[in-house]
């Protein structure tokens, strides 16, 4: 599965490199003399990933270079064999230090790392029968990092995100997919439309998650290639995302409450997808 390298930029038109994890670009919050939180401009080229398994998982991964390390001793002593496999120095810290660097109520458990952004992958590469999710405009990071960790259990092949309408992929997002964006493959697109219609072209099953839509995804023919198409919460997938489906298919739930948050969709769809391919 080829990955491609950031500074090669667009493909097609359609696909970028460098927003496939867009870098922050500010760092280090520091008090002032009156005490109020400042920020201090950081290098634009790096991503900031904080919390003992986004950092562990990027140690490990081979796709990521890494540049600086800030860690307590104690979390330091956690990742020992990490970070000597790596050869990266350690920047000796204290939580009243890093709590400083981040944003206010980051849970960084005593490490932040700082990264060059993993490369895009284009859709053009994606596996002749894989398994990719679409996010039709998903823009709370909490989500995302949350369909991000459920893609990496699940062996998922890559998600396929739009460049705008989508937050970075660092920080909180990178903090809620716990490891997970080092294991999943991202396509940043520029218009989703046409992104499906060339999954459609490749020979991928596209299927939409849609409330209304007219069969339950249980009773849905699946079969791989398959991408699964979710949108937003509340708007849920637009017109053209819709039109360049294959199907639109919903989730029953037995319960009271019938619907779901998009993460947790995700993961039921991709449990039911799963057991209807093997």
């Amino acid at each position: 599965m080829a990955r491609k390298d950031h500074r090669q930029g667009r493909r097609d038109g359609g696909n970028r490199g460098p927003a496939a994890e867009r870098p922050e670009g500010r760092e280090q919050p520091r008090v002032n003399r009156r005490g109020a939180r400042r920020e201090e401009r950081g290098d634009p080229d790096l991503v900031r990933l904080w919390g003992f398994h986004p950092v562990r998982e990027a140690l490990r991964s081979k796709h990521r270079e890494v540049v600086r390390l800030w860690a307590t001793p104690e979390a330091a002593s956690r990742l020992t064999a990490e970070i000597e496999a790596r050869g990266i120095e350690i920047r000796p810290t204290t939580p009243e230090e890093l709590a400083q660097r981040l944003p206010q109520d980051a849970v960084h458990q005593g490490l932040l790392l700082e990264a060059r952004p993993l490369a895009a992958m284009d859709v053009a590469d994606l596996p002749a029968s894989g398994l990719v999710l679409v996010l039709d405009q998903v823009t709370d990071p909490h989500n995302v990092g949350a369909i991000v960790r459920t893609a990496a259990a699940f062996a998922v092949d890559a998600i396929v995100t739009t460049e705008r309408h989508s937050p970075a992929l660092t920080g909180v997002l990178a903090k809620s997919a716990s490891g997970g964006l080092e294991h999943v493959p991202i396509c940043v697109v520029v218009n989703l439309a046409r992104a499906l219609e060339t999954l459609g072209d490749m020979g991928y099953l596209r299927v939409g998650l849609d409330s209304e839509g007219p069969a339950a995804l249980e009773d849905t023919v699946l079969s791989k290639p398959l991408a699964l198409v979710l949108g937003a919460e509340g708007k849920g997938l637009r017109r053209l995302s819709r039109e360049n489906c294959d199907v639109l298919a919903r989730l029953d739930m037995p319960g009271a409450i019938r619907s779901l948050n998009v993460s947790n969709a995700c993961a039921v769809a991709l449990t039911i997808a799963r057991i209807k391919l093997s």
